[in-house]
């Protein structure tokens, strides 16, 4: 035992756990500042939430002991076990859960709230892990992004059924870890296209739209194939199909729309493309056809789509887009908070001086906008400093994940990593009015006892894997 003990102290990454007792520590005064009640000002105080918070960082120390002195192996022979009793009580919640602000994802006992879906993310962590580090799993297999697509999509998918959108939002944040083993570039690439297909057609017509897709297939084309020839004859060959039925429709008088001209132009122009780059067996002109062939088919799908969101998340659509502002509703939240962490100016007004957190006007400050206090008290170079401590942070989860000798701790590394980045670039966006206000916390900074504990069992596995990384478990 005491040789079990001595090698986990000697090889356990003492560096992580100063950052993260930092944060933690941090995290805490902010929280301190953000509710501060001067006929309360006892940090200790547990009538009140700096109080409480306290109670829930000693348990969440115990927690990180525990997960320590448990063994490794632990983790990876029961990670589908343990996801499997998360889905259990993602389910659970949804009949015998408490409702809170229109999302029924809380389970609660008395004062005690515990908070499912936070637990699901370190559950779904390891069940990742798990199967990708199977012999098996090929990351470009259509069958091993399916099995992935399934896990994932079944802890998100209870979550949107709590009202939650935001916790499931955080799933999407796997496609990083997928990226790191070995998903093709293209894949990555198609997300952030299909996120600026989706803005532009909530901000631009249709017709429009489709020419930057075709512009864009375009300038894709050339890169592939530096000839300048080809496509002068492609754009030619476009905009005379265009020109033509521009002219049919004005000798006819046709009630045709110009988005429609030029896409039966583009599709043709596509079909007779077809045969050519089969027969000369150009992989990349196929791929990119079809990825431009699914952007003009997603394009006019998005309206729908937003159409059927609910209200609310309408609204928080619009407002960061800029397509409707309504700075005493939907956008008051984000208002306040620009207007706190903007007043903070470059160094702050000092620890317990933020007016607009003593005044109550940033709703939710001590916990979805817990950095607007970071901003106001400590101003531009402590809220960079807190920025560049998360971001060191994160950085050390990766450069541990790439020390690992099991495929097993270096995906659930690069999972812990991918989570938390989710949360603090989104977190801290939403503050700044650079992200939808989507309601998840920012790590060991926003109050509550679920975020914190998940947070923690989340980190603290990867450590003790860390630990034992000079045994192979596969």
């Amino acid at each position: 035992m005491n040789s079990r003990s001595n090698n986990l102290l000697a090889n356990i990454d003492w560096v992580s756990i100063l950052l993260y007792l930092l944060l933690v520590l941090i995290g805490w005064l902010n929280i301190y500042a953000a509710v501060y009640d001067e006929n309360h000002s006892s940090i200790f105080d547990i009538s009140q939430k700096y109080g409480k918070q306290l109670i829930w960082i000693g348990a969440a120390f115990v927690l990180a002991f525990l997960v320590l002195l448990t063994d490794s192996k632990f983790f990876t022979t029961f990670s589908m076990v343990i996801y499997g009793i998360m889905i259990f009580l993602l389910i659970a919640v949804l009949f015998f859960g408490t409702e809170t602000k229109g999302a029924r994802s809380w389970f609660e006992v008395g004062d005690f709230r515990i908070q499912p879906a936070e637990f699901a993310k370190f559950a779904t962590n390891l069940a990742i892990a798990y199967v990708m580090s199977r012999h098996n799993f090929k990351v470009m297999c259509f069958s091993s992004l399916l099995t992935i697509g399934l896990i994932l999509a079944l802890p998100s998918g209870l979550i949107i059924l709590q009202n939650d959108t935001g916790s499931a939002l955080v799933y999407s944040s796997f496609i990083l870890v997928l990226f790191r083993e070995g998903l093709h570039g293209s894949i990555l690439l198609l997300c952030f296209v299909a996120a600026a297909i989706f803005i532009m057609a909530l901000l631009y017509s249709p017709f429009t739209v489709l020419l930057v897709i075709i512009g864009g297939t375009l300038i894709a084309f050339y890169y592939y194939r530096h000839d300048i020839r080809e496509l002068f004859q492609i754009i030619l060959f476009i905009g005379c199909g265009f020109g033509l039925f521009v002219l049919i429709k004005w000798m006819f008088n046709l009630l045709i729309s110009d988005y429609y001209m030029l896409l039966t132009v583009y599709v043709i122009t596509s079909i007779t493309a077809i045969y050519p780059i089969y027969k000369r067996k150009m992989k990349n002109m196929i791929t990119l056809l079809l990825i431009s062939w699914l952007c003009v088919g997603a394009a006019p799908s998005v309206n729908y789509a937003f159409d059927h969101l609910q209200p609310h998340q309408q609204d928080r659509i619009n407002e960061l887009l800029g397509i409707r502002v309504d700075p005493k509703g939907t956008g008051y939240n984000v208002t306040q908070s620009k207007i706190a962490i903007g007043s903070g100016g470059l160094l702050g007004k000092g620890f317990l001086q933020g007016t607009q957190t003593k005044l109550n006007f940033v709703p939710e400050q001590s916990t979805d906008f817990i950095f607007c206090t970071v901003g106001e008290e400590w101003g531009f170079v402590g809220s960079t400093f807190i920025i560049v401590l998360l971001a060191v942070f994160i950085l050390r989860i990766i450069k541990l994940a790439e020390r690992q000798r099991s495929s097993f701790s270096r995906i659930y590394g690069y999972g812990v990593a991918s989570i938390l980045f989710f949360h603090v670039a989104v977190n801290i966006g939403m503050t700044i009015g650079m992200a939808p206000v989507i309601g998840i916390p920012l790590p060991f900074f926003s109050y509550g006892g679920s975020s914190l504990w998940s947070f923690t069992i989340l980190i603290f596995i990867f450590l003790r894997l860390d630990a034992n990384r000079l045994q192979v478990f596969r």
